[in-house]
């Protein structure tokens, strides 16, 4: 696991009110919350942020994420505004196994229709832009067990290179508990994705959303509001798997991050498996 690196930037931009401020992880994978009071428009290499009020922002970056960036914005004068940044490049795990089923390797064609569609449904979720804030809560880890797989990290099974694993890896026994890490509202539930089988997603706000998936049972219903430590879910391994565990992850709209870099050494205060 890597070091969680934390950073927070104060540019001042003609006066104190005009600051920019950004907390967060300045590295692929990385989650970055920023406030600009004074900002009617805000943009990331050229694309437009969502924007509060109080000019608070959010954005992330991919595992493979290019390192130079460009934040953009226009106050309240008409006056614009760059800076230009760098983040820091990642080196990620690869594991090589052999023996594994054909199955696991090259899904039958039959399926290919309903793969798709899950994805769909998948990706429109993670496309919503709530006004929620649940994001600048603390995050905890959600479930006890062994990690098992880190983000970043690529398999080739029987020689063949398959996608980047996107998710940390929380394995132990099928029906332990997992618990919210932060507040948000269920906006996804399925008990039977083909890839990944039990999935639950949580909206935590301007487009960031927690995902969980190979569960064996999914106890938060579509629609719910979430609190820090809630049961959600239980581990499984249903779906593509070749055992029991939680595959947790984080998302900025359809931008993969790392949920180690934001995830608090500490488990949620009310944490217990019963």
């Amino acid at each position: 696991m890597i070091k969680n690196i934390l950073f927070l930037i104060a540019l001042l931009i003609n006066s104190p009110v005009n600051a920019l401020e950004l907390k967060g992880n300045l590295i692929q994978g990385g989650m970055v919350i920023g406030q600009l009071p004074k900002a009617k428009l805000v943009y990331l290499n050229g694309q437009k942020l969502k924007l509060g009020n109080s000019g608070l922002f959010v954005f992330g970056f991919g595992r493979d994420a290019k390192l130079d960036h460009v934040l953009s914005w226009k106050d309240n004068t008409g006056t614009h505004h760059t800076k230009p940044f760098l983040i820091t490049k990642r080196d990620y795990k690869i594991d090589k196994i052999e023996g594994i089923a054909k199955k696991y390797v090259s899904p039958p064609k039959s399926v290919l229709k309903r793969t798709k569609a899950e994805a769909k449904a998948v990706r429109e979720a993670r496309n919503k832009l709530s006004d929620r804030v649940d994001f600048l809560e603390p995050v905890y880890r959600p479930a006890q067990g062994r990690i098992s797989g880190v983000y970043g990290s690529q398999r080739y099974f029987n020689g063949t290179p398959k996608r980047p694993h996107f998710g940390l890896d929380i394995a132990n026994k099928t029906g332990t508990q997992i618990f919210s890490p932060l507040p948000g509202k269920v906006i996804f539930s399925n008990p039977d994705l083909y890839y990944s089988g039990g999935t639950l997603i949580i909206d935590h706000g301007y487009g960031i959303t927690s995902t969980y998936i190979h569960l064996s049972k999914v106890t938060a219903k579509l629609g719910q509001e979430i609190k820090t430590g809630d049961k959600i879910a239980k581990i499984g391994a249903t779906g593509r798997v070749t055992g029991p565990h939680l595959d947790w992850r984080l998302n900025w709209k359809q931008v993969r991050l790392d949920p180690e870099l934001v995830m608090q050494r500490i488990p949620a205060s009310n944490f217990t498996n019963k």
